[in-house]
């Protein structure tokens, strides 16, 4: 077998991972039966496991594939990456905390229980649900391309029957220890996958350049034209505008995923919350040095080599940072390597399939199928749902070509910036009203997605003002227009004194 000890040592970190999902249901033991438990993990993580946690799960396996096959494909401007996980942890501070203790206060599980306590409507809390599941989906099926790519790194086959059954062993495993467990498995497995992932990319930071003969000698192969942004002129802004919004309009929507607030909301307190908020950036750190691993491929020129011909041909640049290890590290290390990318798909794909299945059962099932239900009962649903989502998520792998995820989570990132004026606007303000939340929401969502869709998926939409060009992300232009058609209906709401939603929370619910 092509790279048996590669294989066998990853195998083993995926065996070890196994183990431990399955005995995190043991770990702080508690009744899975109830929803906070299962799919919250009690609202216990201190502030150790909790930076596992949410490093693992911000910072995903495609993560760790795309950023630098897009630094390879694309040059600087894909750098927005860093700069953007920087802007959150301020943004953070302030907001989640204030997210956390209205949510403690009245048992909230997912974003959108606060939208209907807040606003008084539930159809505005069903559109940010479905906003949710819909987005993490295409999400999820990235995870498992991250896994694809590894595993056919390793010299598997990835078509057919005999291609597929590694990704559906690693999927049906996920399946298990998710359904058993809840989100301690992610919460504990994140432990093994970062500290994989730091000893991964620390040593290809200091191996590579060694060999290459340094950060110089590597830039000096790079194009000039990958290196730098193109600099603004007399008709446009040019990169200058997309990288700025880019990054603004990612640190804006990441904490708005269903993934990110479930994690979030998993925490002991608000104070843990902040000392994550200070801690976490140690995450940018690592995304700086694992960005420049796309200009370390591209300077080794691996897409020439003839044994990597085939496999960039089939994944393009998400190659870069599998040939850049096999091309340079002993196979024993190749296999830890691999194996933490593969793990650090396992942690983010569990917890936004728990946050989808939490979104199902809190917002669409007891909402309006089964008011009455059980906490017993609403547990089985979510973990019932987590399968489906899963199952769905795979399906987008399996059967369909891997550029529909690809932009459907681009479309995912237009989406769900449109819940930010009610669920992080609504922590501070009860001015707008339900009626112009939803036309906002809307109004975003439809521009949103018609201009994605005109542009092939580009994430970047050229704003003409008279001559001049800005550049810009969809999704934050998109959000301009939601915050002002939200604003004028809320205005036309206020003067026809028509009756507001009423606002379960006071204003002592939200001090942490």
């Amino acid at each position: 077998m092509e790279h048996l000890l590669a294989t066998s040592i990853f195998i083993f970190f995926f065996l070890l991972v196994t183990v431990v999902g399955f005995w995190a249901s043991k770990w702080r033991k508690a009744d899975l039966s109830s929803l906070h438990e299962w799919g919250l993990a009690g609202r216990s993580l201190g502030t150790v496991i909790s930076w596992f946690l949410i490093g693992g799960d911000l910072y995903t396996a495609y993560t760790f594939i795309a950023v630098p096959a897009a630094m390879y494909a694309a040059g600087a401007n894909s750098f927005f990456a860093v700069p953007y996980t920087i802007l959150i942890y301020p943004m953070g501070f302030f907001v989640l905390p204030k997210l956390w203790s209205v949510s403690h206060k009245h048992g909230f599980v997912t974003p959108a229980d606060f939208v209907r306590a807040r606003f008084g409507s539930r159809q505005l809390a069903l559109f940010i649900a479905l906003t949710g599941m819909i987005a993490t989906m295409p999400y999820i099926a990235l995870q498992l391309v991250g896994i694809q790519v590894v595993i056919a790194a390793l010299g598997f086959p990835t078509t057919g029957l005999m291609g597929d059954l590694p990704l559906l062993l690693a999927f049906a495993v996920l399946a298990a220890y998710t359904y058993n467990s809840g989100l301690r498995a992610p919460a504990l497995i994140a432990v093994v996958k970062d500290v994989l992932i730091y000893i991964t990319v620390i040593a290809a930071v200091i191996v590579v350049p060694y060999k290459l003969g340094g950060f110089g000698n590597i830039f000096s192969h790079v194009p000039p034209a990958k290196l730098l942004l193109k600099a603004p002129d007399l008709h446009s802004l040019n990169q200058f505008s997309g990288y700025t919004t880019l990054a603004l309009g990612s640190a804006m929507a990441l904490f708005l995923y269903p993934h990110s607030t479930t994690a979030f909301l998993s925490s002991s307190g608000p104070q843990t919350l902040r000392r994550n908020m200070v801690l976490l950036p140690a995450y940018s750190m690592l995304l700086g040095l694992l960005a420049l691993l796309g200009y370390m491929a591209l300077a080794l020129g691996l897409e020439k080599l003839p044994e990597y011909k085939d496999y960039f041909h089939n994944y393009g640049g998400q190659f870069a940072v599998p040939a850049l290890f096999l091309s340079s590290f002993p196979e024993w290390f190749v296999g830890v390597a691999f194996a933490a990318i593969a793990i650090g798909a396992l942690v983010p794909a569990a917890i936004m399939s728990i946050a989808a299945a939490n979104l199902f059962t809190r917002n669409i099932y007891k909402e309006f199928i089964a008011p009455d239900c059980t906490s017993a009962q609403e547990t089985k649903v979510a973990k019932m749902m987590s399968l489906i989502v899963k199952v769905g998520a795979l399906a987008f792998v399996l059967l369909l070509d891997k550029k529909y995820a690809i932009n459907l989570q681009l479309l995912g990132g237009v989406w769900i910036i449109q819940t930010l004026p009610a669920v992080f606007l609504g922590l501070f303000t009860r001015w707008f009203d339900f009626r112009g939340l939803i036309c906002g929401w809307l109004a975003g969502v439809a521009w949103g997605t018609w201009v994605a869709y005109s542009l092939e998926f580009k994430p970047i939409y050229p704003l003409h003002i008279g001559d001049f060009t800005v550049p810009g992300y969809t999704a934050l232009y998109a959000l301009v227009l939601n915050v002002v058609v939200a604003t004028i209906v809320t205005v036309i709401v206020r003067a026809m004194k028509m009756a507001p939603g009423a606002d379960q929370t006071v204003a002592t619910d939200y001090m942490g």
